[in-house]
């Protein structure tokens, strides 16, 4: 059991942020936040409209030592005075994995500390805790560029899959659009910009999986139909560019909601005795204000709260690698320095063993 203040270090790479963060956890489960890092690479990635893996890689080796020494400097401390090192050790970009893995293991040996493998995914699971406390158990909604997940959060380390996307990511599907339709990149918030002038009813949309039971995404015909819709347009103006980005989001938003209301009836089913359970909403689409929207009302109507971390920790950082790192150390869960990084690892290995998800991916089921 923990009986005195631990201070960790935690470093994320998986995409196309590269970030370090310091954080204490104290005995009584409270969490400081002593610092936070974070690099984008958007000017590196812009000219392609859309994330280089080799770039990606490349740029997270060029500044992780100097945003160590930065997340130091905030924090007032020295490596001697962590605890432990953790670092996303998957699922993500393989070769962004490996910089602040690399690093991490670096650290840990040079110190004689602790080292911590952090998956991804329980960092965004555990995000908001980051702000304010959090009970268990929650539903949680991992809606990013790469993943599109329902989960019952049952307890720490504990995680029970209820839905997945069968193809695309919802990010994916607002950054492919963007890119078709030139918006720029980022492609999601361009593509939120951009349907703040638009009519959502001039271009009918897909329902995703209409009609299939279950808590499952798909977007991958979404992404298709506005492909299609736009390069029917002759000469496609900014009207027309508004109008297809509002009817894009609306549709996914929609979708979202709709996965996740027949989620919060499965979880009251299961959990009947929770007096106000939560719904959780981290990664980065959760920062877009029609899908909080949507999603707020279905909470509502179902008794629900959604929580959400602040902004600057819906998307990819490392304070809840840190956090994550943080709570395996208390509970004495550690790793050595022959740790892998992963391209692929769901936060519910049975359900991903017994009901794989066979989602497309160069590295085989996203699952």
């Amino acid at each position: 059991m923990q009986d005195r203040p631990l201070t960790v270090l935690g470093l994320e790479s998986s995409c196309d942020e590269t970030a370090a963060a310091v954080i204490r956890r104290y005995p009584d489960g409270r969490i400081e936040v002593l610092a936070d890092q974070v690099r984008g690479q958007a000017s590196h990635h812009a000219p392609y409209g859309g994330v280089v893996p080799e770039i990606a890689a490349r740029a997270h080796i060029d500044v992780m030592d100097d945003l160590i020494c930065d997340a130091l400097e905030e924090s007032g401390l020295a490596l001697s005075d962590m605890d432990g090192f953790a670092a996303t050790s998957g699922p993500g970009l393989i070769g962004g994995v490996m910089a602040a893995l690399m690093t991490a293991k670096g650290l840990a040996l040079g110190t004689g500390r602790p080292l911590i493998a952090v998956n991804h995914l329980e960092g965004h699971a555990l995000s908001p805790r980051l702000a304010e406390p959090l009970a268990f158990p929650y539903l949680l909604l991992l809606v990013s560029g790469g993943h599109t997940q329902l989960l019952i959060a049952e307890a720490f380390g504990r995680y029970h899959r209820v839905g997945s996307t069968l193809d695309d990511a919802a990010g994916e599907a607002f950054d492919k659009t963007a890119k078709v339709m030139g918006l720029g990149f980022p492609g999601g918030p361009a593509l939120e910009r951009m349907a703040q002038a638009g009519d959502p009813d001039r271009f009918p949309m897909p329902t995703p999986l209409k009609g299939r039971p279950g808590c499952d995404f798909s977007f991958a015909g979404l992404k298709t139909a506005a492909r299609q819709i736009f390069e029917a347009l002759d000469t496609p103006d900014e009207t027309d560019k508004a109008d297809l980005a509002a009817a894009v989001q609306r549709a996914i938003a929609t979708s979202l909601a709709s996965r996740a209301r027949r989620a919060m009836v499965m979880f009251k089913d299961r959990y009947p005795d929770t007096p106000t359970p939560s719904l959780v909403v981290a990664g980065g689409v959760a920062a877009n204000a029609l899908v909080r929207s949507l999603l707020d009302e279905a909470a509502r109507e179902e008794g629900f709260q959604r929580v959400a971390p602040p902004m600057k920790w819906c998307t990819d950082n490392a304070a809840m690698i840190a956090l994550a790192g943080a709570e395996h150390l208390a509970r004495g869960e550690t790793d050595t320095l022959d740790a892998p990084a992963r391209a692929r690892w769901p936060l519910d290995p049975e359900r991903a063993l017994d009901a794989p998800i066979l989602g497309s991916g160069r590295k085989g089921p996203k699952a």
